[in-house]
């Protein structure tokens, strides 16, 4: 039967499925290096919602796979399709089995640039993911992407959309330049702050870890945290946690999920505790706006942030600690500072212990002596610090309202769905 057009579309569109106009390349090699392939790419390389593949790996360096891609493809991982990773060469290599390299059929039907943006279409990875099986490793099959149905524009109009797109993806790939280098710059400042390799060794107080001027103290944990009861503790092993006293609503329970590098992280996931228990029990596990909260569990253990304002009081579990910090001493903000950054992650990793789930102990943790300047030093690097933070911040805001903003153009001239095609 022929295919007929939707009464409902422009002139000169039609609806078609993925698979008339788009087809899997089928290039192999078996032996890359000698035919040119130099670099690699896995699922681990693609980055969830980036275009650009940013990170590879070196063939040299050993690897199985022979999936040939070129300039141009699209490599779209059908393995967890919800992580969005899709992404568009701009270079030759080879790549993982669990990634399909795509490629239009006709470029006088389907702008070959054009391939990456309907990829990376909301509807398109619904699809992807609604069509995946398997349970702990899903994984949607061609024949089920082949049958994405969608409305294809006319080669003008194709050409109207991509320049949008394209203009909106040239000021992102500005923008994402702009952020990791913003993530550098603070991580090798704060080193340098915490090894002063300049200074004379009659002038510095160092150990194995930190190098910093004579002035600056090296303080444990417990020594930074106020004399009142209960200032410094982990929740509780034992009985409290009891899945019959847990509600979807009451006194929240901060979890090892939600303490990142980044800050604290509420999720929908939140588990809560029954009031009526958290009465009995609240008192030495009790969490409050300000207070930082230390993980002793995860990849990698020692991650802090602080308990932000206006948050509801909260318990702790074993796996995190809280401190409440003494302020004529530290400010919690630096003290933040001083647990997350690579030189106190090499201090933290000599006593990690576990295999799936590292952890650290009390007693180790608590060992660990950390440089902490004059409480004026200390506000100064804060501020240096927040200032490189709250450039990275605007540039991932404005990032995040032009990926919506392109996302919307994208499905509003590509989107998916409608009638089916016959």
């Amino acid at each position: 039967m022929p295919k007929t057009r939707d009464k409902n579309l422009n002139l000169g569109w039609r609806r078609v499925k993925f698979g008339d106009v788009v087809q899997l390349s089928k290039a192999r090699s078996r032996d890359p290096l000698t035919d040119g392939l130099e670099r690699y790419v896995g699922l681990e390389h693609l980055d969830p919602g980036d275009i650009r593949i940013r990170s590879w790996g070196n063939v040299a360096d050993g690897v199985t796979f022979t999936s040939v891609f070129q300039p141009g493809q699209v490599l779209f991982g059908k393995r967890r399709a919800y992580q969005r990773k899709m992404a568009v060469a701009d270079f030759s290599g080879v790549c993982s089995g669990d990634i399909y390299v795509l490629e239009t059929k006709d470029p006088r039907s389907l702008l070959p640039e054009l391939l990456p943006f309907i990829c990376q279409t909301d509807a398109f990875f619904d699809h992807a993911v609604g069509t995946s099986a398997g349970s702990l490793s899903p994984r949607t099959n061609w024949t089920s992407l082949a049958q994405y149905g969608f409305s294809l524009p006319s080669l003008d109009e194709q050409r109207r959309i991509l320049k949008l797109l394209s203009t909106a993806q040239e000021v992102i790939d500005s923008l994402m330049s702009l952020t990791k280098p913003a993530m550098a710059l603070q991580s090798s400042r704060l080193d340098s702050i915490l090894w002063q390799s300049n200074l004379a060794e009659t002038d510095c107080r160092s150990n194995e870890y930190f190098r910093v001027p004579r002035s600056w103290k090296f303080m444990t944990l417990p020594e930074l945290v106020t004399k009142e009861p209960n200032s410094l503790t982990a929740g509780p092993f034992g009985t409290i946690f009891k899945a019959r006293d847990f509600r979807k609503s009451g006194v929240p329970i901060i979890q090892l999920r939600h303490v990142t590098a980044e800050g604290f992280r509420w999720g929908q996931d939140t588990t809560y505790m029954d009031a009526a228990v958290y009465e009995n029990v609240h008192v030495p596990y009790t969490v409050r706006a300000g207070d930082v909260l230390i993980t002793k569990m995860g990849e990698p253990p020692g991650l802090a942030c602080i308990y932000p304002e206006g948050a509801p009081d909260a318990m702790v579990t074993p796996d995190v600690i809280k401190a409440g910090i003494f302020a004529d001493v530290a400010l919690p903000a630096y003290v933040v500072l001083a647990f997350n950054n690579l030189r106190a992650a090499r201090a933290i990793s000599k006593f990690m212990k576990g295999g799936t789930r590292t952890r650290v102990s009390l007693d180790n943790l608590y060992s660990i002596r950390f440089p902490i300047p004059s409480l004026e030093e200390q506000a100064v690097i804060v501020d240096e610090m927040s200032a490189i933070t709250c450039a990275q911040e605007s540039a991932v805001a404005r990032l995040t309202a032009l990926k919506r903003l392109q996302s919307e153009i994208a499905r509003k001239s590509l989107g998916g769905g409608g009638a089916d095609v016959h």
